[in-house]
This record gives C-alpha cells, structure tokens and sequence, in this order.
C-alpha cells in the first residue's frame, strides 16, 4: 500500500524528504475555494518520473519556485484550468502552456529538458479574443487585428515576424514556428513595443494561439 503524505495549505519552506517506496501529494489544498464545486478547482500535479510515476506535487495556485518539492518534472497531469510553465524559477527560461490533459512525458508539452521550476496559472477569459499585431516596432507598420487562433502567420498575413503588439482582450501564447510549435511566450492584456518586451531574443513567430481549457 502506497502512503500518501498530505502537505499543509501553504507550501513547505523547505525540501520535503520522502522515504523510498513513498508518494508525495503536497501544495495547496480546496480550502482556498470553499463554496466551489471540485470540477472549477485549478490543479496541476507535477511527477518526477514518466508515466505519472515517482513523487508527485499537486498545486492550485501560481508557485515562483518548485525546486523544494521535486528535482526533475518526467510528466503532468491537469485536472482543471490553463497553466504556463517556466524552466527557472520566478517564472524565468523557457515557457511551457500547458491545459487540461495528460502529459506522460516531457516531450508531449515541447519541453527541452526535465527542468520545471515554476508555474504560474492563467485567469479564465470567457469574453472575446483581441490582438493587434504590428509588422514594426512601437505599433508602426502594417496592422493586422486577431481574435481566434492563427495556425500559420505566414499563411494567413505573409509575415513571419512580429515586432511590436498590442493585448486587446483574453490571454494568448505566441509560438516561434507554425502550428504551435518551438519556443513559448505567455502574452497577457497589454502593450508590447517590442519582442523583448514579451521575453523573446527576436522578432520571428510562426503561430499564435488563445489561452481557452478546450479548442
């Protein structure tokens, strides 16, 4: 019989050391959402090895740093909500969207290593989708407005670089290459000038997709 070891509503301040044979359930618990039906609580479980095996940490909330509760993150598990995932804590490196699903190895969220070191949860939007993309920086250049997912800019727009883009409504995820593939980027409501407003090294994107727990 596996022992599962509860953790207390906040997280540990410090390594939780587990005897071999054990399974770790830590991070917070539903007395945040007291009056919400268990279906609407965000959770993510993060487990050390693949195929959902190893040591597990549950988590509901946004966390800057996991690294007191698992050393490497194989696959995940998401019951409810959006999640951006970073490679380093406080929500540095690279980013991973991840939403409700399975995920038995690190591969299937396009990650580069087993490195997960924090995580952060998206607000659900339930209204309309807006985004206004600029060919130049600081809004100059040709305009183009989004409001659903664009699997290929190059095909829809003829461009295969964004310099600067305005957040109208709803969260997206800008993905450096066609059909959400290669590097992430979480683009929340609000003015981005420049790609490096948005954490990127350069202006190339491939695909753009809206933050929504199903498509």
């Amino acid at each position: 019989m596996v022992q599962i070891l509860k953790a207390p509503l906040t997280p540990l301040p410090d390594p939780v050391q587990v005897p071999d044979g054990l399974t770790l359930e830590a991070g917070y618990t539903t007395e945040k959402w007291p009056h919400a039906p268990t279906s609407s609580i965000p959770q993510i479980t993060f487990y050390e090895d693949r195929g959902f095996q190893g040591r597990c940490y549950e988590c509901s909330s946004d966390c800057p740093n996991l690294q007191p509760y698992f050393s490497r993150c194989n696959s995940i598990r998401v019951d409810s909500g959006c999640w951006m995932l970073y490679e380093r804590p406080n929500y540095q490196g690279h980013q991973y969207f991840l939403r409700r699903g399975d995920y038995p190895d690190y591969q299937q969220w396009l990650g580069f290593s087993d490195s997960i070191r924090s995580c952060r949860l998206i607000p659900q939007h339930s209204g309309t989708f807006r985004m206004r993309i600029y060919e130049r920086d600081d809004f100059r250049g040709q305009m183009s407005e989004i409001t659903d997912d664009c699997l290929s800019l190059q095909d829809r727009f003829h461009l295969n670089e964004i310099h600067s883009l305005n957040v109208l409504d709803g969260c997206w995820v800008l993905y450096e290459m066609p059909s959400y593939r290669g590097r992430q980027y979480l683009l929340r409501p609000g003015e981005y000038r420049r790609y490096l407003d948005w954490g990127a090294m350069n202006a190339k994107v491939g695909s753009l997709r809206r933050v929504m727990d199903f498509y």
